[in-house]
């Protein structure tokens, strides 16, 4: 079967293959039904299957489409593991837990964010705390998330932001959009005011999924930056924490970064998914990495978001602006390409069997 059958041209057909190829393994799979109806009517649900034994002590778990509209390229690699047969031969005392959709709301309706509108990797936060405060969000909110989109406002707005990135430079500009912001909720990267549906959906996964487990590891699959299919692998941790130590030792020094130290593609972030496995599974050692495939270029990519936000803000989706700016976003987080279909297969089935050794590896 060839690679790029592995990856759905939408969420329903992604769902349905997956619980196909679930089906065809023999696997029992929980189905956590999401409030809300798809793009198509159809049904929402973060779905999830389990290889390997109730009692096992190491789990390795895989989650597609935090980012809803990244979940293309995360679904496809969760399904061509499944179907190379990459957790047939698991390690003893060991389970592998696919979280398939974890974001099936974005994925459907083609958005990054949750039907709450926030952006799942940035909510696992201390809601009855005071928020972080974003000042480069706030100096340029205007600009991210204009109340129009016309070509003369999007020019206006592109001059603001290329002024600030020239005045501190393009990553601090990249934080300023991207960091995640607790001021604004109709606006980009906002991160909530209380615990989503799919964050508390993840939480009683990995609790259940990891119970007895010692030792635990994430591989949470993105896209959005870097090099036109290149799958970066960015820690989850900080740079003095026992688990990025553990994480450069599996997969590598040369090919791990780390936004502690300015070696990665994504800006410093707040109320990651981590975080939340973290709290999920305070008694086990965790190694958590996020994967993040490149597709365009970054202003092509937040420019994508920006007119999102506009969209469902302001404009109308069943238009010819609306169709369009769907089809812009879905482009910049999903190149239905053949080469970049296989530089993923590739690179998320070597991640996968160095993180797998890895655990196995652990006392």
């Amino acid at each position: 079967m060839s690679v790029t059958n592995h990856f759905s041209a939408t969420y329903s057909k992604a769902r349905a293959k997956f619980l196909e190829t679930c089906g065809s393994l023999g696997l029992a799979v929980e189905h956590h039904i999401h409030p809300e109806l798809g793009r198509e009517g159809e049904e929402l649900a973060t779905d999830v299957a389990r290889f390997g034994p109730e009692d096992a002590d190491r789990v390795l778990f895989t989650m597609s489409a935090t980012h809803g509209v990244e979940g293309f390229c995360g679904s496809g690699a969760q399904i061509g593991a499944l179907r190379s047969g990459l957790y047939d031969n698991l390690p003893d005392g060991m389970a592998a837990v696919l979280i398939h959709a974890i974001n099936p709301y974005g994925f459907s309706w083609l958005r990054r964010v949750t039907h709450e509108n926030v952006d799942l990797n940035r909510n696992h936060l201390d809601h009855a705390a005071p928020y972080p405060v974003n000042q480069g969000y706030e100096h340029l909110r205007g600009a991210i998330c204009p109340q129009e989109w016309t070509a003369q406002a999007q020019t206006a707005a592109r001059a603001t932001l290329d002024a600030y990135a020239e005045e501190h430079d393009t990553m601090a500009l990249q934080g300023a959009i991207s960091g995640g912001q607790y001021s604004h909720a109709e606006g980009l990267f906002f991160g909530g005011h209380d615990t989503t549906w799919s964050a508390r959906t993840m939480h009683d996964v990995v609790a259940k999924h990891a119970a007895g487990a010692r030792h635990a590891g994430l591989i949470d699959y993105h896209t959005g930056l870097g090099p036109y299919g290149y799958g970066e692998l960015i820690s989850d941790h900080l740079l003095d924490d026992p688990g990025h130590d553990r994480l450069v030792a599996w997969l590598g020094e040369a090919d791990v970064t780390n936004t502690d130290d300015g070696s990665s593609a994504s800006a410093p972030l707040t109320g990651v998914n981590s975080l939340g496995i973290a709290r999920a599974a305070p008694h086990a050692s965790l190694t958590m990495v996020t994967p993040e495939f490149g597709t365009s270029p970054v202003d092509q990519v937040l420019d994508s978001l920006r007119a999102d936000c506009w969209l469902h803000n302001h404009g109308e989706l069943d238009s010819d602006q609306g169709r369009a700016i769907k089809a812009e976003i879905r482009r910049c987080f999903y190149p239905d390409a053949d080469d970049w279909k296989a530089m993923v297969f590739e690179r998320t089935s070597v991640t996968e069997r160095k993180m797998i050794a890895g655990l196995a590896a652990q006392a």
